[in-house]
């Protein structure tokens, strides 16, 4: 990777080394999702199909439904091997034990005497599930996302994903509880779950990571006036930032750029480091790695997109780091702690030698749906609460409203509102009688 140093550049080559992969933007794409789901809403299921032939050579024109029945789910569950269900029992035992501790604590209090204010939460009721299929069959995000939907007690659970599905991904949906599995994928998927169609239903919010189309389909329909659905974040292709010092590993870093290198040729992965022999001893490794991975040209083309940052001392690092805003941000120093306290934008952190990403990916039990592309100043991982939503209640006795109505007219008279202060006066009015 080009190592290049932070001091020496100026403030527009800052911003220009902390760009994105160029392989992302396409003028069309827009215009191109939007015509798939235009059709989707306008057509539903022979869309789908049409979509299955043209993008995935799927043809399931001669199949009976969309969704994969019983026996086909009992079938594929039987083709997993015992060591990867045994895996997969391992990483959701862990997901289940760090997202139940998150089940939400009400609140009830009186902000003054008798005012009554509560925040309550309540499960969303239909949730779509998009597991991205392609090169790589994303088991992991089955768990990421089934399992808090369960544990959340969201009542209607869809799950999507290009066809054929892969074996596993049917195994660990079953084993998470969900039944509505169907074989679609892409931006069709996304607005099938949107606008509903003959055989898949419309939902409340959908979840899940996905490819350029994918991420527009969910900006599109989260925006479309013909349906009201929400989406989990922004999200695009997958990145990492590894901080680390003249302490660190050389091929342990190397392993984890390569790591997320390899999801896809849009993929970027950045070092920042003080230590300038580190920075070149992970070119090395990165070298030798790379030519015995199987998804080489994959990784490769996301390296060219990557780069190394020199700075003057971790504090710099951060601050680099926090410009940046990755999905996934390593710390491998001396004292990564020390490093934390100063982080204020990243998706998911990895403190130490001995936690690769690759960790909370799969089985640590955090969740690895993640915002990408920088969102993660503003946007935050995903996690149980996503699943739910949460709403206020006030009660006011009496003697609430006499000690706060007064307060609430004079507000109302300045914000020219006039019923808003009737609506307290003639109550005030009737109190007084």
């Amino acid at each position: 990777m080009d190592i290049l140093t932070w001091a020496a550049l100026s403030v527009d080559e800052q911003k220009a080394a902390l760009q994105r992969s160029p392989l992302i933007g396409d003028s069309g794409l827009e215009q191109s999702v939007r015509a798939i789901v235009d059709a989707v809403a306008s057509r539903g299921d022979a869309a789908l199909k049409e979509f299955n032939q043209k993008f995935d050579g799927f043809n399931s024109a001669n199949i009976d439904s969309l969704r994969l029945s019983e026996s086909e789910i009992s079938a594929a569950s039987a083709r997993v091997s015992t060591e990867l269900k045994a895996a997969i029992a391992q990483a959701m035992a862990n997901i289940d034990v760090f997202h139940s501790a998150q089940q939400f604590r009400p609140i009830d209090i009186e902000t003054q005497a008798g005012v009554r204010c509560e925040l309550r939460s309540e499960p969303i009721e239909k949730v779509g599930l998009y597991i991205p299929g392609g090169s790589a069959p994303l088991i992991s995000t089955v768990l990421m996302l089934a399992l808090p939907a369960k544990i959340a007690g969201c009542e209607k659970r869809v799950l999507v994903s290009p066809p054929p599905i892969n074996d596993a991904i049917v195994y660990a949906a079953n084993a998470c509880g969900i039944t509505e599995i169907y074989q679609v994928g892409g931006a069709q998927a996304i607005a099938a779950l949107a606008f509903g169609t003959e055989t898949i239903p419309s939902v409340d919010k959908i979840f899940g990571p996905g490819n350029r189309y994918v991420t527009e389909a969910k900006r599109l329909v989260s925006q479309d006036g013909r349906c009201t659905v929400s989406i989990d974040m922004p999200a695009g292709p997958s990145e990492v930032l590894v901080i680390a010092d003249s302490d660190a590993n050389a091929q342990f870093i190397a392993a984890d750029l390569l790591s997320q290198a390899e999801h896809g040729p849009d993929s970027q992965v950045i070092l920042v480091t003080d230590s300038e022999p580190l920075a070149q001893a992970v070119n090395q490794a990165l070298e030798s790695q790379l030519a015995a991975l199987p998804r080489q040209e994959i990784a490769a083309t996301a390296l060219k997109g990557s780069r190394t940052i020199l700075v003057k001392d971790m504090q710099e690092a951060a601050l680099v780091s926090n410009c940046y805003g990755p999905e996934h941000l390593i710390i491998q120093t001396r004292f990564p702690r020390d490093v934390l306290n100063h982080i204020r934008a990243a998706g998911s952190v990895f403190l130490g030698a001995y936690t690769p990403e690759s960790v909370g990916d799969y089985a640590s039990g955090t969740n690895h749906v993640l915002p990408t592309y920088g969102y993660s100043r503003a946007v935050s991982s995903l996690s149980l609460a996503d699943f739910s939503r949460r709403f206020t209640v006030q009660e006011l006795s009496a003697k609430g409203l006499l000690g706060l109505g007064q307060a609430v007219m004079t507000l109302a008279s300045n914000e020219l509102l006039d019923a808003h202060k009737n609506a307290v006066a003639i109550r005030l009015a009737g109190l007084k009688d």
